[in-house]
């Protein structure tokens, strides 16, 4: 299985969208720094999860979430997740 998964700062409150095969490997690389990109901005707490068969369907994702239209529905996605 192959996640996406958005993150926020607990920091700076900025959001963080990525893919990955372990997900709990790779929150805890970020919460410790080995992630190079989101070092300074640690600790994260995960936010949403989706699951995918096949690598490319879970990158096919997450680069539309990095879109201006992907980031619009992050919000709705959080917005309903919270309310």
């Amino acid at each position: 299985m192959y996640y996406i998964y958005i993150l926020r700062s607990l920091k700076n409150s900025r959001l963080y969208t990525g893919s990955t095969e372990d997900l709990n490997k790779r929150l805890n690389q970020h919460n410790t720094g080995i992630s190079k990109y989101t070092r300074l901005t640690r600790p994260f707490e995960l936010l949403y999860t989706e699951t995918y068969n096949t690598r490319s369907e879970a990158v096919k994702r997450e680069t539309y979430l990095k879109t201006g239209k992907g980031r619009e529905e992050i919000k709705e996605i959080l917005k309903n997740k919270l309310t």
